[in-house]
């Protein structure tokens, strides 16, 4: 029976990630998540609760995820920002929920993965800075946002200059140019 109950979180997980990615918490249908999932409604609130429960669900698995995948390496921060826009290209719903969350539950409390992972970036990049390896211009958390943020600059939230959303599109080629400019930028700013 726990197994069966894993797999039918593991299938509304999937789904949902899917569901919120592409339509934010308003948006999102709960009758489309047990649809994609094969379960049925009350399923879903019985793991979950509610449908905010569920995005908190989500948002925590993602953010973790990319956390496990991508750690910060102080001694190699213009190739973190490479890493960190590997990995959103390869996973976009990270990045769309991300967004979601910014919109429309701005007031909830961060996850505490976050909140740690946060404090240990800073904390590697202060003890570099204090080393000598990486500049000190910024403060720590400073330097650590703005390599987040360069790697979102090719997202599907980025623009060209026209101003028309540029998002994935333009193949291999056009992906390597925005990950060079965003390892360049990244080497810019740590001075490297």
């Amino acid at each position: 029976m726990a197994r069966n109950a894993e797999e039918t979180r593991r299938k509304i997980l999937t789904a949902a990630t899917e569901e919120f990615a592409r339509h934010g918490i308003a948006g999102a249908r709960v009758d489309r998540i047990t649809t994609v999932a094969g379960v049925n409604n009350a399923l879903l609130y019985r793991y979950f609760g509610s449908k905010v429960d569920l995005f908190d669900t989500v948002y925590s698995r993602v953010v973790t995820e990319l956390i496990e995948a991508v750690p910060l390496d102080a001694d190699d921060l213009p190739g973190y920002a490479g890493r960190l826009f590997d990995y959103h290209e390869a996973h976009p719903a990270a990045v769309r929920l991300a967004a979601w969350r910014g919109l429309e539950r701005p007031e909830s409390p961060v996850p505490e993965v976050v909140v740690k992972a946060q404090r240990d970036k800073a904390a590697r990049i202060a003890a570099a800075q204090r080393a000598g390896t990486v500049p000190s211009t910024l403060p720590p958390e400073s330097l650590r946002d703005l390599l987040v943020l360069l790697t979102l600059s090719g997202s599907p939230f980025g623009t060209t200059e026209g101003g028309a959303a540029e998002g994935a599109a333009g193949g291999d080629v056009e992906r390597a140019r925005r990950r060079e400019t965003v390892v360049t930028a990244a080497r810019a700013l740590v001075g490297g």
